[in-house]
Parts: C-alpha cells; structure tokens; sequence
C-alpha cells in the first residue's frame, strides 16, 4: 500500500482563508488591514516569481501588500535604510527580506536590521532568541510549515521520534526546536552523521532539507513513517526534451511511497505552505503589536 500524499496546496489554502478571516475581524481594531511589505533587491528570476506570488496571496487575503524593488548594484546601506524606513512605519506589521542578496551586500546585517516584532521571516537573533527560550515570537516559516503538515497528518507528535536532516539556521536547527515545543524527541542528522540511513530508520517523521536531489532512498525510512521533504532541487530531465528539466525532492519519491505512511510530494508539499505561514506570522505580528489575543484559528 502506498503512502497518503499530503496535500501542501490544500492546507496552506486553509492557512490563507484562516488568515485572512482572522485579518479581517482584526481590521475593526486596528481601524486598517495587516500589512507584509516585500523588498526584492535585483532582479534573479526564482526570487521574482516567489516575491509576486507572496504578493497575489496577501492581497487575495484581504492583507495590505507593499513590494519594494531596487537594482542589484544598490548599497546595502540603502537596503539597511529601506528596512529601518519600514520597522518605523506603524501601518506594516511584517517585514520580509527576499533572499538571496547580491553577493556585494551582507544579508546578516541587512536580517539585524528588522525590527524582531516584524520579522515575519522569523531570522533574526531575537527570533531565533525567542524559539530557543521558548518564548513568543514568530518563528521561521518553512519549519512552521513542516511542523503543522506533520500535525495535520498525525495527530499529537507528543513523544514521536523525529530526525531532521539538514543543520542549516534556515530549516533544519529551527525545525528541531519546533518539533521539541510538540514535545516529539528529535535528533539532527548532517554530513558528519555516522550510518546515517539506520538512524533514519528509527524516525517516526523524517524531514529532509539538505538539498541533495533524491539522497533519501526509500529503504531509509520505517515502515509508516511521516516524511516531510523540504528540498526543492532542478534536475536534467531528458526523458522531457533535450534542456528540459524537473523538480525533485531530496528523497527519491518513488521509492519512498513504498515505505512511507505519509509523505509530501514536491512540488505541492512543503513549498506553498511557506507563505501560508507568512501570511500567518503577519496578522500575528499585528495583533502583537496592536495589544490584541492570538486571534482564533492561527
């Protein structure tokens, strides 16, 4: 029997609805709409696609979008000024940095610059303060998202075996300390790791995020297993035309549906839930700032 494909596409659209109902009633309060405001430095083409689809998606949920746009070779003391303009703004709630920056300009100190009650993106040392301690805040997108699939699939993760593969402060450290706050037992595998694929084998979940096309093979995983693949990686796919290419995971899919009780597929899986969650750190972020409860349903 094959594993249950979870739908990324289909709860990250619940994530948006909620979103965007919880936005709307906070409206009354804050007397306008929570507000993201994107800035895209250059012009690399991934980027752009992702920054106008986090664009379509606020202002379809009702959200304010602002997108601020400047050439590759501006300064980073202009970006730093960009940012600073925004964290003094009282009207936006959430701030978002599209990575990566040109090689010229120094993400850290651009990312140190956002006001850590704006920092929807959940990357600066107070955020990444805060998930440590265990403290509110927003917390990174894309681990939120994997953590909320998992749940979604199965239920309470309260005392699940969980190995993330991958040590990386965008994905991999933050998603362990996430799946701790479920109080799951977690261990982070990376390059170092010895016999790596009998360590896998003892997960309950499985999160992949090394990005090495299809490294995950299917006899990796426990029978039953939730695999939560996180990679996005562009692979030759001749069999398509000469130059044609495809999107793989980083676990070779076809072989894992055989293992998995759960898994998600790429694309579809892991991806639109990382703008779901953005859009949900950004009326968080506004009902923070505003003195205002959790609103319902987030």
């Amino acid at each position: 029997m094959g594993a249950e494909l979870i739908d990324g596409k289909a709860v990250a659209a619940d994530i948006d609805a909620r979103a965007g109902q919880a936005g709307a009633e906070m409206s009354k309060a804050l007397g306008r709409a929570p507000c993201l405001a994107v800035v895209l430095i250059g012009d690399d083409p991934a980027s752009d696609v992702y920054v106008r689809s986090k664009v379509k998606r606020t202002e379809a949920a009702g959200m304010t979008s602002i997108e601020i746009r400047r050439p590759a070779d501006v300064s980073q003391a202009e970006v730093v000024e960009i940012v600073r303009g925004l964290n003094s703004d009282a009207a936006v709630d959430g701030i978002l940095v599209q990575m990566p920056l040109p090689d010229h300009i120094d993400s850290s100190a651009v990312i140190s610059a956002i006001d850590p009650d704006k920092d929807v993106d959940g990357l600066t040392e107070v955020s990444a303060g805060r998930l440590l301690l265990g403290k509110p805040g927003l917390r990174p997108c894309t681990p939120a998202g994997c953590v909320l699939l998992a749940e979604r699939a199965m239920g309470s993760l309260s005392g699940k075996s969980v190995v993330v593969i991958g040590r990386s402060i965008l994905v991999g450290k933050p998603a362990a300390l996430l799946f701790l706050e479920q109080n799951a037992t977690v261990t982070i595998a990376h390059s170092r790791t010895h016999d790596l694929p009998a360590l896998t084998r003892t997960a309950d979940i499985l999160v992949a995020a090394v990005g090495r096309p299809q490294m995950v093979r299917g006899d990796w995983i426990k029978p039953g297993a939730c695999v939560l693949d996180v990679g996005i990686n562009r692979v030759d796919a001749p069999e398509r035309g000469e130059g044609r290419t495809r999107l793989v995971g980083d676990v070779a899919f076809d072989e894992a549906v055989g293992h998995a009780g759960w898994i998600t597929p790429v694309p579809g899986g892991i991806g639109p839930m990382t703008i779901a969650m953005l859009l949900r750190n950004t009326v968080l972020a506004a009902a923070a700032r505003a003195g205002l409860e959790k609103p319902a349903g987030l």
